[in-house]
């Protein structure tokens, strides 16, 4: 069996100009990694839900575990990936722990994924 080649083009002719302008627009490949690996961080439907209630409050292990009927435990290594991905930030006081969001640019980002989804629904 002969393999087929998809052609894109009816011609063979290569817009080298085009090529050229998106290639030198491209970010890094480590930077689209990096992004890649921050998406990943939003594909969990618990770390969604804990950043969800920080965008109504800063709050503990404790309050969180007991707003979202999870374990401590849980929340708390949830807490600790979103952490790593520098999408909350947390403070002591005393021997409690608050966690919020780290900036805005979390709250942007959520808003505009929730803004697609839900375009096109009624």
């Amino acid at each position: 069996m002969q393999s087929e080649k998809q052609v894109c083009c009816d011609s063979v002719h290569v817009h080298d100009d085009i090529i050229q302008n998106v290639l030198s627009k491209m970010p890094k490949e480590e930077v689209l990694y990096d992004l890649a690996e921050l998406y990943k961080v939003f594909g969990d439907s618990t770390r969604m839900k804990i950043i969800y209630v920080l965008f109504a409050s800063e709050m503990c292990v404790c309050d969180i575990a007991q707003l979202l009927n999870m374990s401590q435990s849980a929340i708390s290594h949830q807490l600790r990936v979103l952490k790593q991905s520098k999408l909350v930030k947390s403070r002591r006081e005393g021997k409690t722990v608050f966690y919020s969001l780290a900036d805005s640019h979390v709250r942007t980002i959520v808003n505009q994924g929730m803004e697609h989804i839900l375009e096109d629904r009624d």
